[in-house]
């Protein structure tokens, strides 16, 4: 039995030294240089104990990136959470079903697309003079609406955070769809007996049956969210006048442009703290996760 035990830990340590040196290692230093005033061109480090979180939490660009991700977030649990499932659904409805494997196609070849190449269409997308969405606008009338989507500080968040679900939503409905392969045809034939309609059996066969992935997708999206870095950087750096800075590149910004890594550490560090908190709040919510 004790052999047996000691070849089981025996298995699981590459795995365990692993995370230990390339997870937990790295967030208990960079706690720890949090502490520091310290700069990557030079080797002295200054000790100034908790000065980068006192004006971490006095700083208004910060309060600026936790807005901007805090909307982030709650427009992602919308259209990827909620919407994923709802599309999926409609996917996998009897209706569309000769047509699921071409729909499936279209809504996930934008996760296979680089952010890059991603950036680079929507730039001229919105573009306020010879962009596709100021045109459509004017040609129905709208012209009053047509702006600089990405140099109006009142909607570039909002265009940066459009394209992020116009790419991701496939991959929401991709994995929502797993999920709703396994539910047994069963519990809707019998739904179906009992005269529900396709929103009765969505809210009460469906959803429940998705919980674990529901679960999932939440915590994907959410984590997801706070860390969110590509789109702003390519469409926006953080502009105009922060009005798009997010946690990521804003670390990024006082990190490897204003050298100050002891101030980026303690921007990480919240980072954690945050996205840990909202984990433990949906383990809590949905009381699930053990598949």
């Amino acid at each position: 039995m004790i052999q047996k035990r000691f070849f089981q830990y025996l298995y699981l340590a590459p795995a365990f030294l692993l995370l230990l040196l390339f997870v937990y290692y790295p967030i208990v230093k960079n706690f720890w240089l949090s502490f520091f005033e310290w700069s990557p061109f030079s080797p002295e480090k200054e000790f100034i104990d908790i000065a980068n979180y006192t004006r971490l939490f006095q700083d208004p660009i910060f309060y600026t990136a936790l807005k901007n991700n805090l909307v982030f977030v709650g427009t992602s649990v919308v259209f990827q959470v909620i919407g994923g499932l709802i599309l999926a659904a409609i996917l996998e409805d009897i209706i569309f079903r000769r047509f699921s494997t071409f729909l499936r196609t279209v809504y996930f070849l934008p996760v296979l697309i680089s952010m890059a190449v991603i950036g680079i269409l929507f730039q001229y997308i919105y573009n306020p003079e010879i962009g596709l969405l100021n045109a459509f606008l004017t040609l129905i009338g709208l012209e009053s609406l047509a702006t600089g989507w990405l140099g109006n500080h009142e909607t570039a968040m909002y265009a940066v955070i459009a394209v992020s679900q116009w790419q991701n939503i496939g991959w929401a409905a991709m994995l929502y769809i797993l999920a709703l392969q396994k539910i047994p045809q069963e519990l809707y034939e019998a739904a179906t007996i009992d005269g529900a309609n396709r929103i009765q059996r969505f809210l009460n066969v469906t959803v429940p049956q998705s919980k674990e992935m529901i679960f999932v997708m939440s915590v994907y999206t959410i984590t997801g969210s706070f860390l969110v870095f590509n789109e702003v950087f390519v469409l926006t750096v953080g502009g105009p006048a922060n009005a798009t800075q997010v946690f990521s590149t804003y670390l990024y910004q006082k990190a490897f442009i204003d050298s100050e890594l002891g101030y980026a550490s303690a921007i990480a560090n919240v980072m954690l703290m945050i996205t840990l908190v909202f984990y433990l709040f949906q383990a809590k919510l949905f009381k699930t996760g053990e598949e």
